[in-house]
């Protein structure tokens, strides 16, 4: 069986004896529907958009309630149009992996055209202004990741790329906020047609985030002559441009080499995944948890999809989804995750899910994360629960099917270490004048700042995960060696002290101290980490 709209169209009884549900609807229909009159474009078409947000367009169309798919952008990494797009024509295979073993198999239609948002590629750049100039379109949304928002270094510099992304104007932009930017003054001067960007990325007020890092490369261009005034304007006002927040939440592992393997001894063909030249682990199927929770900020002055039918998605104001957000990101997963993930990789734990199992230090490290620093902080939202949000998240973490790696979990990790501590441990700042009663999320930035040494708790060197600040934390800690624990000096200091990294001073928030002494213990000898995650969370 072919992945590709004759396979599907030719092979529908192999399927369906293989246990893998088919769309109702014909995507050949709804792509060319999409490509005629587009409606929805992504950014970011990787994994969780493919089994997530792809998804629930997939489930609206197999509804009804939507008659044509969504146009797919990559700015970050071409080679996913090339090797996973294009062969399989746009379609996906979504493996939902149950707790109890068993797995949900079905392929999605939804992903209409993939184009390399790129202005080296000529036909696709055009394509993408043809999209973005068409009246139809409604809604853009975003999964790039936190970095792919960030224009500055920690020290205020623009980086590299965005420098020359301002210089070289609309017209050969790369990184992700520029492309956005040239694409809105395409629709700007094609009429102005009233849009709404919505960004799904896992950061504080993404909205907000988005809109400020897309007026930023707007307002250069503006001085530089590239764009007028009337088009800051426009991009400035809510009824013609909004910029939505979301809370997204979905464990999406990578790609597993198993499920790849299984799927072809049903028959599906070319399972296997990939590993591009950038580092992307990527396959023609996706496979994640089933529990998703996307809650939107209502906004959009074009009209939008039905989004409130599809599976876990909640509508509502900017408050709720703030609440939403901060619950989540900020102290009843995220955090978790950010804490123990990176301390897994020096335990030489490869999955999440197994470590929590075989270390009960480390599980009981999460639910003190979870129910002793974030939980009593949390403002309830409403609309959902956090006492059973939290509930749920134990039962998440510990589905040992799913797969997730601690390295994943690390990657880009150095990104998220502001929104995921430094908002709860603000609030513990402003309710108890600091932040020195807590334990287990300073010993989780301990075990970051452990992680980048990139020596595990036996002595053995390993490869650190992508990150921006990889190589410069690495190189920073490189006098801190294994068993040396007074080669720790003030080697932190300037990354503890920074409040674009960490949204605080955390020497002022009374923590600074107790991060090093952890970071002390945990380098004290061998196997030292692993004393130190059971000397802080005891049974």
């Amino acid at each position: 069986m072919k992945l590709t709209y004759e396979g599907i169209r030719r092979d529908g009884e192999q399927w369906a004896a293989a246990g893998i549900s088919l769309p109702s609807y014909d995507p050949e229909e709804t792509s060319a529907r999409a490509v005629q009159a587009p409606v929805w474009v992504h950014f970011g078409i990787g994994n969780i958009f493919r089994i997530f947000i792809a998804g629930i367009a997939d489930g609206l169309m197999e509804a009804g309630l939507m008659d044509r798919g969504m146009t797919c952008a990559e700015t970050f990494d071409p080679d996913i149009v090339d090797r996973i797009y294009v062969p399989y024509d746009c379609l996906g295979l979504n493996v939902i992996l149950n707790p109890d073993g068993t797995r949900d198999l079905r392929v999605c239609g939804a992903m209409a055209e993939a184009v390399k948002a790129n202005p080296e590629e000529n036909a696709s750049w055009e394509r993408l202004k043809e999209v973005f100039r068409s009246p139809s379109l409604q809604m853009v949304s975003f999964t790039i990741t936190e970095k792919g928002y960030e224009l500055r270094t920690p020290g205020g510099d623009f980086l590299p790329f965005a420098k020359a992304d301002i210089e070289n104007g609309p017209d050969r932009g790369r990184g992700a906020m520029a492309v956005a930017a040239a694409m809105l003054w395409e629709r700007f001067q094609a009429g102005g047609t009233p849009i709404a960007l919505v960004s799904m990325d896992n950061c504080a007020n993404n909205g907000k985030l988005l809109k400020a890092a897309v007026g930023t490369v707007a307002q250069a261009w503006l001085a530089r002559g590239y764009v007028n005034r009337e088009f800051i304007a426009w991009l400035e006002d809510e009824d013609k441009v909004a910029f939505d927040s979301t809370m997204i939440d979905k464990i999406t592992p990578r790609p597993s080499p198993d499920v790849a393997r299984d799927l072809e001894n049903l028959g599906v063909e070319d399972m296997r995944p990939v590993i591009t030249g950038k580092r992307t682990y990527i396959a023609p199927f996706a496979n994640a948890e089933k529990p998703q929770y996307l809650v939107i900020e209502d906004r959009f002055p074009n009209g939008r999809p039905p989004l409130e039918k599809g599976f876990g998605v909640y509508l509502g104001n900017f408050e709720t989804v703030c609440k939403c957000e901060r619950m989540k990101v900020t102290a009843l997963l995220n955090p978790a995750h950010t804490a123990v993930g990176p301390l897994g990789v020096v335990l030489g734990q490869e999955r999440f899910a197994d470590m929590l199992r075989d270390i009960p230090a480390a599980y009981r490290m999460v639910r003190h994360v979870i129910e002793d620093e974030g939980m009593p902080v949390v403002e309830d939202p409403g609309i959902l629960s956090p006492r059973a949000f939290a509930d749920e998240v134990f039962e998440r973490f510990t589905n040992l099917y799913l797969g997730d790696t601690n390295l994943r979990l690390a990657t880009d990790a150095s990104q998220g270490l502001g929104v995921r501590f430094g908002e709860t441990i603000r609030a513990w700042v402003s309710r108890e004048g600091s932040a020195a009663g807590l334990t287990a999320i300073p010993l989780g930035i301990a075990g970051f700042f452990r992680y980048m040494m990139g020596v595990d708790d036996a002595g053995n060197a390993y490869e650190l995960a992508p990150d921006p600040l990889a190589e410069e934390i690495h190189a920073a800690l490189s006098s801190v060696r294994l068993g040396e624990p007074d080669s720790l000096k003030d080697q932190l200091r300037p990354y503890l002290s920074n409040p674009a990294l960490f949204r605080t001073d955390l020497y002022a928030a009374g923590l600074g101290k107790k991060i090093e002494e952890m970071l002390r213990e945990m380098i004290a000898e061998k196997g030292a980490a692993r004393k130190t995650i059971e000397k802080y969370n005891p049974a």
